[in-house]
């Protein structure tokens, strides 16, 4: 192997790396060439590019990543929502207003085991039993309860995950950011969308 060649394997990796396809760390060995009886080594530690380093980017705290986030939203999960008996309670009404706003509501309640439907829509009691991909999952617990949900939250892979308003949990958001998933903290998804479109 030359030296030319092992650029462009190192070119490889990199661009790799840029698109996120690399997600563990490695580490490059390039073979040895000897030119005019000088022995050259190159070495390229990768490690360094690993892409738990970047979790903190998937971590939405800026009015323009909140708004790329809701462009980017048509389908919403809410764990612990609450149904129509609950008209009064956030955890109705951000949701009725979200569907109001054009947004489709997948109701996943975490209480009411005889409620079958809310919003005109089938309720689930598991995120991995909602068919399809879930786009945004907006979150109605406790913050010392949301670790009990982390395993169904990275199974389903939503691309984003947002705490409402009073709930917070840094452990549980620093999972799922190093799992590449989107994640706000302690902030009304209802307030933001009127805020922001």
């Amino acid at each position: 192997m030359t030296i030319t060649n092992d650029y462009h394997r190192i070119r490889n990796c990199f661009k790799a790396i840029a698109a996120g396809q690399v997600g563990t760390a490695s580490a490059v060995h390039v073979s040895e060439e000897r030119r005019q009886g000088a022995k050259v080594t190159l070495l390229v530690d990768l490690r360094v590019y690993n892409r738990r380093m970047d979790w903190k980017e998937n971590l939405l705290t800026t009015d323009q990543q909140i708004r790329e986030l809701l462009a980017d939203t048509k389908t919403i999960a809410v764990l612990g929502i609450k149904p129509e008996s609950h008209v009064g309670q956030p955890a109705f009404y951000v949701a009725k207003y979200m569907q109001d706003a054009g947004y489709r509501i997948i109701p996943v309640p975490v209480y009411y085991p005889e409620v079958t439907e809310i919003l005109g829509e089938r309720v689930y009691r598991d995120l991995t039993q909602v068919p399809g991909e879930i786009d945004l999952l907006n979150v109605f617990r406790r913050s010392d309860d949301i670790s009990k949900h982390l395993l169904e939250i990275l199974a389903k892979r939503p691309k984003y995950v947002w705490f409402q308003l009073g709930i917070r949990n840094d452990e549980v958001a620093e999972r799922l950011a190093e799992a590449g998933i989107k994640v706000v903290q302690d902030l009304c998804l209802m307030v933001e969308h009127r805020a922001l479109t």
